[in-house]
C-alpha cells in the first residue's frame, strides 16, 4: 500500500504542538500537509474547540495497518488516553486513517472493526473533508463521491460554516 489521508485533532494542552508532533513523527511519508482549521467538539460539545488538519502521507511498503499503527503511536507520543465512558470525548491527538489506496492507485477497502476503510464517518465530518480539500481540491471519498460535493451536501452545509480557517497557524515550518 502506498498512500494514505490521515485526519489529525487535538483539543487538550498546546493542540498545535500535538499536531506539529504527529507530522513530525509521521516523517517522510508525508507528502503535503492542510491548513490548520479551529472547529467545534463534534459528538461531544462539553469540551474545549479542537484545531484540525488532515496529512497526505504515502510509502511504498506501508499496509493500511501500518499507518494504523502510525497513528496509534503518535497519540501515544502525545499523552493520548482513551475514555471507555466518553467515545468522543477530549482528546491530545486523535489521528485518523480516513482512507488508503494501493500501488495500483485503487481504493482499500476493509470492514475490519479495528480498520473500516473508508473511515466510516468521514463523509459526515465538515472537519475532515475541508481540511482534506486543502491537500486534493479534487479529491473524492471512495465509495461516497467528491470532496466538495459531500462538504456542500446537507446537513454538512451548516457544520463547514463553523470551521475557521487558522492561517496564523502552520504545520510546518517553509524553507
Amino acid at each position: 500500500m502506498t498512500r494514505a489521508v490521515l485526519s489529525l485533532g487535538s483539543n487538550l494542552g498546546d493542540r498545535l504542538a500535538h499536531l506539529r508532533a504527529a507530522v513530525a513523527a509521521l516523517g517522510d511519508a508525508v507528502l503535503v500537509v492542510s491548513g490548520v482549521y479551529e472547529t467545534p467538539p463534534w459528538g461531544d460539545a462539553d469540551q474545549p474547540a479542537y484545531l484540525n488538519a488532515a496529512v497526505l502521507v504515502a510509502d511504498p511498503a506501508a499496509t493500511p495497518r501500518d499507518w494504523l499503527e502510525r497513528a496509534r503511536a503518535a497519540e501515544r507520543a502525545a499523552g493520548r488516553v482513551r475514555d471507555p465512558e466518553r467515545r468522543f470525548g477530549p482528546r491530545t491527538l486523535d489521528v485518523d486513517v480516513i482512507a488508503v489506496w494501493d500501488a495500483a492507485g485503487e481504493p482499500v477497502l476493509s470492514d475490519d472493526p479495528e480498520l473500516t476503510l473508508p473511515h466510516p464517518r468521514a463523509h459526515l465530518r465538515a472537519f475532515v473533508l475541508r481540511p482534506w480539500i486543502d491537500i486534493e481540491p479534487h479529491g473524492r471519498l471512495p465509495g461516497y463521491g467528491w470532496l466538495t460535493d459531500l462538504l456542500n451536501a446537507e446537513p454538512l452545509a451548516g457544520d463547514a460554516l463553523e470551521l475557521s480557517p487558522r492561517p496564523d497557524l502552520a504545520l510546518e515550518s517553509t524553507p
